[in-house]
C-alpha cells in the first residue's frame, strides 16, 4: 500500500487476516489538508446517506484496492482505519484541542463505518461498522458476470484510465463509505478493481466446424476458420493459440491477431490434395488459453475437398462386336456404351455422340441416345441394307478431349423357309424338359434330332450350344440324324439344371435354334458328413443334471428325405449321455466326477433317410475338467514321530503324507503348522517336518502340533491332522548331586555311633529317563584314620558306619563318592566329596576348615557300582540237608537278635550317661535325603551349598 508522502506508518491491525491479491493505492484527498469544509456539500451527503450517518464538515477521501475474482467469503480487502491513517488524524485533532491521549485504538469505540448506499457493491463486500475492515462476502465475485456491458454504471465500470494501476481489462466496483461520528466525518470513495483469473476454458460457438478446400489449392493456401473460440477471460487468460489434433501431413494452423486483439485461426495447406484419392479429413481443433495451467476447448473440424474438373471420361473397352438378324424389330437394343469420369457433379457429366466418320445411312439405321449411350434399331432392315456397320461413338465431358469406342454391327439376313429340327426323346421328357438321374452312366442317350431343309437345296449343319456334359453327334448310317447323349457322370449336388441349344445352319447363313432344358434328379449318393470327425469337448465336473454339452452338426448334399439326418450314440457311450436324434443336441443327465473318470470317448452316427440309408461316424471325446471339490486328505489323522533329543536343527523329523484327488492348481497342497510354528516348519513340496532348533527332552518331552493342508483352489479347501512328536531320551545329562551341596561341608560323627547306623546320604537326580536316569553310588576314594569304616549303598546313596569307632579313629574322613547313571552307550557321572569329622564335639572349627581347604590326597579306586535293576531269581536245588540248614538259620537269627538287642541297650545307657552333662551343648541331626544337618546351638557346623 502506497501512503502519502510524510505519512507515518499506522499501527498494526489487532488481528491478522488474509489479504486479497493486489495493493491498495494511495488515499487521495479531494480538498487538501488545509481546505475548509463546504456546508452545502455536506448537507447533500447528509440526505443521500443513511439517516444514522451524520456529518458536520466535508472531508472526502479516495481509496483504491485490487482483488482477484472468485475469492471465498471473509478475505480481507483493506482496513479503512489503517489505510486512511485515522488513528494519527484523531490523535492530532485531540492534541490540538488539548485532549488527553486516546485510551484505546480507533475502530473499537470512537468511529463507526457504513456504506452510503446498499447498491450492487454491498452484495460482494462486508464492512465492519466498528473496525473499518472491508472483506469479501458470501456472494462470490465473478468478473465475467459483473463486468458486462449491462452492468456498467455508477456501481461498476469496465475500466478507468485515471488510476495508474488500471488497464483496459480492469473491472471496478465503486463503494461510498461514511465515517462517523460527526466530528470525524468523512466520505470515502472506494474503488475495488476486480482482476481476472483463468476460470473459463475456451469454447467454440459450434461443436462441428465445416471447411471446404478446392483440390487444386496450392501449397500455403490460407483459409480462415469462421468460428473461432471465445473465452470470457481477459488478457493472457483468453484464447492464445490453436492446434490440430491430426494434421494428416497436409495441413497446419496459423493465428492472426487484428488491431482489436481478436485472434482468428487460419488453415494452411501444406501438401497436395486430390479429391479422387480422399475427399474429406476429420480432426479436432483445440483452442488453448494462456492461463497457468492452461485450459483447452475443442471442436470437430471437417475439411471437405471440393472437386475440380481434372479428369476426363474414359471407356473400359475400345470396340464392341454385335450381331443383328435381318428380321429384327424396330426398337431392338443393339448395344450400350458406358464411359466413366471420377469427378463429381457437373464435372462428371458425360454426353455421347457419333463421330463425323459415321455415315448418314448408319446414323439413320441406328439411333444413339446421347444421355445413356444406348444404340437401338430405328429402321427396318431391308434386302439392300449393308451387312456391316462401324459406329464410332464419342464420350464428351466439359473441357475434355472425347473418348472413342467402336461398335461393329454385323447384319445376318433371314431366309423365308428355315430348316426344321424334329426331336425324338429317349429320356423322360415333359413340356420340353428332360429329366435325368444323377447316377445314369456315361453315354446315356437323351434324344434323336432329325434336321430337314424345306427347300432341299441347301446344305444344313447342326451343332450344340451351351455348357454341360452333353454331346450332339451324327448318327450313322442315317443322313441328317443326330444323337444327343451324356459325356460324363451327372452330379445333382454340383449342378441341377442345364440349358442347351440345338442350332441348325444352312449354307445361306440362315439358322434355327431348338432350346432344351435338362433337370438332374437326385439320388442318395452322399453320406452325411460331420463338420469335424473328432469332436473334442470339455465340461467341468459337478455339472448340473441334463447339462448341454454340444450340438452335433452334419451335412448331406442330397436333397429331400435323402438329405434328412438323424443322430445316434454309439454302443460304447455310457447310458447317462443323451443325444437328440433330430437336433443333434448332446447332454449328460448326471453329474460327472473327474476323480471317478477323467475322460470319455465314444462314437456318434449321422444317418440319412435315403434308401438304402447312408451314415458316417464321428468320435466324441469329453474331458472332465477339475473343480476344487476335494479337500486335502492326510493318510493318517494322527501322526506320531519318535525323535531322539538333541536332534540337529532342520533335520528331517518325519514325512507328512497328504493327497488331494483334484489336479492342477486345485490339487496343489500347502502344509503349515497351525501352532508352535516358531519351532517347527514343513517343507511344502516334500511334506518333511523339521524343527528349527535342536530339541531337548529335559525342557519338553513331547510336542503336539496341528498341521493344516490347504489346496490351491478358489475358494481353497483345507483339512487338519494331529502330529505328536515324542522325544527319546539320550544320556546327555550327568547325575546332579543335590546333597551334599558342597565339597567343603562336613558332618560331625559321634564315636558312640553304633555300627550299621546311617550317617548321611548322597542325594542326586538325573534329568534323563529310563536307564539313563538309573543312578548308582560308589566310594571311589577314601582318606582318614580308618577309611574303610564307612560304606555307601549303591542304590540309595545312604552312608552307614561299618565298624565301631575307637579312640584312634577320631579325625577327619574324606570320602570321594562317584554318582554314575546307567546311560547307553556311555554312562555319565559326577563326583562329590563327603567329609565326616569323627569326634565328640567340634572344638576348633577353623582347624577343620583348614583341613578341608587342603587338596585331599586320595587314590581313586576304579570300581563300578553294582545295582540290580531287575530282581535276580536263583534256582535252589532241593537237597537232603535243607531241614538242617533251616534249623541252623533260625537258631542263628535268634542269637543275632538277642545280641543286637543287648548291644543297643548297653549303648543307649552309656550314651545317656556320657551325654547327660552335655545334652544342652549340641543337637544331632542326621544327614539324609531330607537334607538334615548337625547344627550346634552355640557354634553350628558350617555346611555350605545347602
Amino acid at each position: 500500500m502506497r501512503r502519502p508522502p510524510g505519512a507515518a506508518r499506522p499501527p498494526p491491525a489487532p488481528r491478522q487476516r488474509r489479504r486479497a491479491m493486489g495493493q491498495r493505492a494511495s488515499p487521495r484527498s479531494s480538498t487538501g489538508a488545509g481546505q475548509k469544509t463546504l456546508p452545502n456539500l455536506f448537507l447533500l451527503l447528509f440526505f443521500l446517506g443513511p439517516l444514522n450517518c451524520f456529518a458536520s464538515y466535508s472531508r472526502a477521501t479516495e481509496l483504491f484496492y485490487s482483488i482477484n475474482e472468485g475469492l471465498p467469503a471473509g478475505v480481507l480487502i483493506g482496513n479503512l482505519v489503517q489505510d486512511l491513517q485515522l488513528q494519527r488524524v484523531v490523535e492530532e485533532e485531540a492534541a490540538a484541542k488539548g485532549k488527553e491521549q486516546l485510551p484505546q485504538p480507533l475502530g473499537n469505540t470512537l468511529l463507526s463505518f457504513c456504506l452510503a448506499s446498499q447498491g450492487l457493491g454491498s452484495l460482494y463486500v462486508n464492512l465492519d461498522n466498528r473496525t473499518g475492515e472491508l472483506s469479501t462476502s458470501a456472494q462470490e465475485i465473478d468478473r465475467e458476470a459483473l463486468c458486462t456491458e449491462s452492468n456498467v454504471g455508477s456501481s461498476v465500470v469496465a475500466s478507468s484510465s485515471s488510476s495508474p494501476v488500471l488497464s483496459s481489462e480492469s473491472c471496478l466496483l465503486l463503494l461510498d463509505v461514511l465515517v462517523l461520528p460527526q466530528e470525524y466525518f468523512r466520505l470515502v470513495k472506494v474503488k475495488l478493481a476486480i482482476h481476472d483469473i483463468n476460470d473459463n476454458a475456451p469454447c467454440f460457438p459450434t461443436p462441428q466446424i465445416h471447411l471446404f478446400v478446392p483440390e487444386n489449392s496450392p501449397i500455403n493456401t490460407r483459409l480462415a476458420i469462421e468460428h473461432p473460440a471465445v473465452d470470457p477471460d481477459m488478457g493472457t487468460n483468453g484464447v492464445q493459440t490453436y492446434h490440430l489434433q491430426d494434421d494428416y501431413g497436409v495441413f497446419t494452423l496459423d493465428v492472426e491477431e487484428n488491431e482489436n486483439g481478436e485472434r482468428t485461426p487460419y488453415l494452411i495447406v501444406m501438401g497436395a490434395l486430390d479429391r479422387e484419392v480422399r475427399d474429406q479429413y476429420v480432426t479436432l481443433i483445440r483452442a488453448e488459453d494462456g492461463g497457468v495451467p492452461p485450459l483447452v476447448g475443442s471442436a470437430t473440424l471437417t475439411i471437405g475437398i471440393s472437386d475440380i474438373n481434372d479428369n476426363c471420361p474414359q471407356f473400359n473397352e475400345t470396340q464392341l462386336n454385335i450381331t443383328v438378324f435381318g428380321n429384327s424389330s424396330i426398337g431392338l437394343r443393339i448395344a450400350t456404351v458406358h464411359a466413366t469420369d471420377v469427378d463429381q457433379g457437373v464435372n462428371a457429366k458425360i454426353t455421347y455422340s457419333y463421330s463425323q466418320k459415321v455415315p448418314q445411312s448408319s446414323r439413320v439405321l441406328f439411333r444413339l441416345d446421347e444421355s445413356t449411350g444406348t444404340v437401338t434399331l430405328s429402321k427396318r432392315i431391308s434386302g439392300d441394307t449393308p451387312r456391316l456397320h462401324r459406329l464410332s461413338i464419342l464420350a464428351n465431358g466439359p473441357g475434355c478431349i472425347p473418348a472413342v469406342i467402336a461398335v461393329v454391327v454385323s447384319i445376318i439376313k433371314v431366309m423365308l423357309r428355315p430348316p426344321e429340327v424334329i426331336p425324338r426323346f429317349i429320356a423322360n421328357e415333359a413340356n420340353g424338359v428332360v429329366y435325368l438321374r444323377e447316377l445314369e452312366p456315361v453315354n446315356t442317350p437323351i434324344a434323336f434330332f432329325t434336321i430337314k431343309d424345306p427347300d432341299e437345296k441347301y446344305k444344313v449343319d447342326c451343332y450344340l450350344e451351351g455348357n454341360g456334359p452333353f454331346r450332339l453327334s451324327p448318327y450313322k448310317p442315317y443322313h441328317n440324324e443326330y444323337l444327343l447323349e451324356t459325356t460324363k457322370l451327372l452330379d445333382f449336388e454340383t449342378q441341377r439344371h442345364y440349358e442347351i441349344s440345338v442350332v441348325a445352319w444352312n449354307s445361306e447363313g440362315f439358322h434355327i435354334t431348338k432350346i432344351l432344358k435338362v433337370h438332374i434328379l437326385d439320388d442318395n449318393d452322399n453320406s452325411p458328413v460331420f463338420s469335424h470327425s473328432l469332436i473334442e469337448l470339455s465340461v467341468e465336473e459337478n455339472n448340473v443334471p441334463n447339462a448341454f454339452l454340444t450340438k452335433l452338426h452334419a451335412t448331406d448334399a442330397d436333397s429331400g428325405e435323402r438329405g434328412q439326418i438323424f443322430y445316434f450314440l454309439g454302443p460304447e457311450a455310457p447310458s447317462y449321455f443323451s443325444l437328440d436324434k433330430v437336433t443333434g443336441v448332446l447332454t449328460v443327465s448326471t453329474q460327472l466326477d473327474r476323480e471317478e473318470r477323467e475322460k470319455y470317448r465314444y462314437t456318434v452316427r449321422a444317418v440319412d433317410c435315403g434308401m438304402p440309408p447312408r451314415e458316417s461316424i464321428a468320435t466324441v471325446t469329453i474331458a472332465v475338467l477339475d473343480k476344487n471339490d476335494n479337500s486335502p486328505r492326510f493318510i493318517n489323522k494322527d501322526f506320531s514321530f519318535f525323535v531322539p533329543e538333541n536332534f540337529p536343527g532342520f533335520g528331517e523329523i518325519g514325512v507328512i503324507s497328504v493327497t488331494d484327488a483334484d489336479i492342477g492348481q486345485n490339487g496343489w497342497v500347502a502344509l503349515s503348522v497351525v501352532n508352535s510354528s516358531d519351532i517347527f516348519v514343513i517343507d511344502t513340496g516334500k511334506g518333511v517336518l523339521r524343527a528349527k532348533v535342536s530339541l531337548d527332552r529335559e525342557q519338553q518331552s513331547s510336542y503336539t502340533l496341528w498341521v493344516e493342508a490347504v489346496d490351491g483352489g478358489d475358494p481353497p479347501l483345507s483339512s487338519t491332522a494331529k502330529i505328536t512328536i515324542l522325544l527319546l531320551d539320550i544320556n546327555d545329562n550327568p547325575p546332579l548331586v543335590l546333597f551334599p551341596q558342597s565339597n567343603m561341608s562336613y558332618l560331625l560323627v559321634l564315636p558312640s555311633t553304633l555300627p550299621g547306623s546311617p550317617i548321611t546320604e548322597v542325594y542326586a537326580v538325573d534329568n534323563d529317563t529310563g536307564m539313563n536316569a538309573v543312578i548308582a553310588y560308589s566310594i571311589i576314594g577314601r582318606r582318614g584314620p580308618r577309611p574303610d569304616s564307612f560304606k555307601i549303598d549303591a542304590k540309595t546313596g545312604n552312608i552307614t558306619l561299618e565298624e565301631s569307632l575307637m579312640q584312634n579313629d577320631y579325625g577327619l574322613y574324606r570320602l570321594l563318592v562317584k554318582v554314575s547313571d546307567h546311560g547307553y552307550p556311555e554312562p555319565l557321572h559326577s563326583t562329590v566329596m563327603v567329609n565326616l569329622f569323627v569326634n565328640d564335639t567340634v572344638s576348633n572349627e577353623s582347624y577343620i576348615e583348614s583341613l578341608l581347604r587342603k587338596e585331599p590326597d586320595i587314590s581313586v579306586e576304579e570300581k563300578e557300582p553294582q545295582i540290580s535293576i531287575e530282581p535276580t531269581h536263583t534256582k535252589v536245588e532241593p537237597t537232603s540237608c535243607m531241614p538242617t540248614l533251616v534249623a541252623l538259620s533260625v537258631i542263628s537269627l535268634g542269637s543275632i537278635t538277642v545280641l543286637t538287642g543287648m548291644g543297643i541297650y548297653i549303648c543307649l545307657r552309656k550314651g545317656r550317661k556320657y551325654h547327660r552333662g552335655d545334652e544342652n551343648l549340641e543337637v544331632q541331626i542326621p544327614l539324609n535325603g531330607g537334607l538334615h544337618l548337625h547344627m550346634l546351638e552355640k557354634k553350628p557346623v558350617e555346611i555350605s551349598n545347602i
